[in-house]
């Protein structure tokens, strides 16, 4: 009896221990750090020891959010793209109620005050504002109409930087990246890699690390924490958009992140099944006057969904998509600032589209699928695709020169250019999204494939892209700005001169050759020419529908 009352003694001791522990614990939080832990609309609830999700370590720090503030700043060799958080009830700004101000470091007075080139939207309560470079020695902010100066966010550079984050079917982190510099095509030892995830990645105590299970190019795929994959369940996506993942290189150093883990998919859409079966892929620039005819085109041989991402356009292209959307066409516009990412952002819209499309196309706004056969694309793809192991049909491209004409044809470029060489480059891909490598390795518009699938190549006689790759001179010369992808050399650049990318003959400079017009064509080619003028001309205005509707002899045929 004596030994079970001092064994009851001992024991109660220790309760009244650990509760002031608990009590001294609770006390030493302030009021910010728990409504990072528990946000808006928390209640306690008593709960069993086996459902106590694990609680991540993260800042207690600036809990509070302005209604309007800016998140961060990146600069790029042209311009600054400030992206401006505010709360999902506000409205829309424009243009005009949005200056880009300069100030001087510990100074609230502008230097100077410039016009946004642009102010765009993207999809998750904030907008992009474009600015001009700031002068040196000054700091970039914004002035809001009613809502004053705001005060400047934290700046990185654009070529360092983790800059997209995405949670995959299979709960794990995928995240996208410049600046690890790694050799395209390959995969890199995952174990030199970790994703770190925190509010406030600039203090380690906060901050939770997870391994890296696949690293290739510019790709980083990481075990998400299960504390991670719970906040995204429970909480709103408003409070989760704080949770930024960034990738730490183990022995050197950790890139700046503006990179936010977002939940893309769940089960619910899985059970739906897939809605289209055939859907492409696309990444622009300034090809807003093209894009009626390439997605009208591809709609009447089968394709029924549309991923635009949009580098950095600046030719009202919004306005075009949603005059498209407005005729019933499945129209989706991505803002894809980062410039330099064209496989990235191809792996993005993968995972975007695994959903939803049995099969993607990756194919520029200047490419059209043409079927000599006049079968349909979608029939195409099942005869081709029967053995199930099939999972990428690799097509070969025809590419087209100016064919003698030096302005920009009026009915488009299917009936416009019709000469070509005679020889196909390269090919483009139509790929099952779901079969795709997980390190999303693509080079040159095709994927790398899982174990236990294959591609096949497609014969020219079945399925064919005309590429109306060297265009009038105005058009063309358009590619000098910038190439989208990562491992091509812009041609501005003394490097990869013999390059194929490039056209033949025209070294660095964007200098029209007298005989530009009648280059690039050794054969003549109308046969998808032939085919839309039988299909989509109207009998009685001779115009095709992605023209001007308004009445013009010399957009007749003859």
């Amino acid at each position: 009896m004596k030994d079970r009352r001092r064994r009851g003694v001992s024991s109660s001791g220790m309760f009244f221990f650990w509760c002031a522990v608990v009590l001294i614990f609770f006390a030493a939080f302030n009021s910010s750090a728990l409504r990072l832990l528990f946000p808006e609309g928390f209640h306690p609830r008593m709960i069993t020891k086996g459902n106590i999700p694990a609680m991540e370590a993260i800042s207690a720090e600036n809990s509070v959010t302005p209604a309007i503030s800016i998140r961060e700043t990146v600069i790029f060799p042209d311009q600054a793209l400030v992206f401006l958080k505010y709360p999902p009830s506000a409205a829309l700004f424009t243009k005009d109620d949005i200056n880009c101000i300069y100030l001087l470091p510990n100074s609230s007075r502008p230097q100077l005050e410039l016009s946004p080139s642009s102010v765009d939207y993207d999809y998750g309560n904030h907008q992009i504002v474009r600015c001009p470079l700031q002068p040196r020695g000054l700091i970039l902010s914004l002035a809001v109409k009613h809502n004053g100066n705001l005060t400047p966010g934290p700046t990185y550079r654009w070529d360092a930087l983790a800059y997209e984050a995405m949670i995959d079917r299979d709960n794990s982190t995928i995240v996208f990246v410049k600046g690890l510099n790694l050799r395209s095509g390959r995969v890199a030892n995952s174990s030199r890699f970790k994703c770190l995830y925190g509010w406030d990645l600039t203090k380690p105590k906060f901050v939770l690390s997870a391994n890296a299970v696949s690293v290739a190019q510019e790709i980083v795929r990481c075990r998400t924490p299960l504390s991670i994959l719970n906040r995204l369940q429970r909480f709103t996506s408003s409070f989760n958009d704080s949770i930024k993942v960034s990738v730490r290189v183990i022995g050197q150093r950790t890139l700046n992140s503006i990179a936010r883990v977002k939940h893309q998919y769940g089960s619910k859409q899985l059970a739906r099944g897939k809605q289209h079966e055939l859907c492409v892929c696309t990444m622009l620039r300034n090809q807003a006057r093209f894009l009626r005819e390439w997605v009208m085109y591809h709609a009447h041989v089968g394709v029924q969904r549309w991923f635009i991402y949009d580098n950095n356009s600046d030719d009202d292209i919004e306005r075009v998509v949603e005059s498209l959307v407005d005729t019933s066409y499945k129209v989706t516009r991505h803002v894809w600032p980062w410039i330099k990412t064209q496989e990235a952002g191809f792996a993005h819209c993968a995972l975007r589209a695994q959903d939803s499309c049995e099969w993607v196309g990756f194919i520029d706004v200047d490419e059209f699928f043409h079927l000599p056969s006049g079968l349909s694309l979608k029939d195409v793809v099942a005869n081709a695709s029967r053995p199930s192991e099939v999972a990428e049909l690799r097509v070969p491209c025809h590419s087209f020169g100016p064919s003698g004409l030096k302005k920009v044809p009026m009915k488009g470029v299917m009936a416009g250019y019709t000469c070509r060489l005679a020889a196909p480059e390269r090919h483009k891909s139509i790929v099952k999204p779901e079969a795709l490598n997980t390190s999303l390795i693509n080079v040159v518009h095709h994927f790398h494939l899982k174990s236990g699938f294959r591609h096949i190549n497609m014969n020219r006689s079945k399925l064919v892209i005309n590429h109306y790759k060297y265009q009038v001179w105005e058009v063309f010369k358009e590619k000098f700005y910038r190439r989208v992808a990562t491992y091509v050399s812009d041609w501005q650049q003394e490097r990869n001169v013999g390059s194929k990318d490039r056209a033949p003959g025209l070294g660095t400079k964007a200098i029209e050759p007298l005989d530009w017009s009648m280059r690039f064509c050794e054969v003549k080619d109308t046969g998808l020419r032939d085919r839309i003028f039988k299909i989509f001309v109207d009998p009685k205005t001779s115009l095709l529908p992605w023209e001007d509707h308004q009445p013009d002899e010399r957009s007749k045929i003859n």
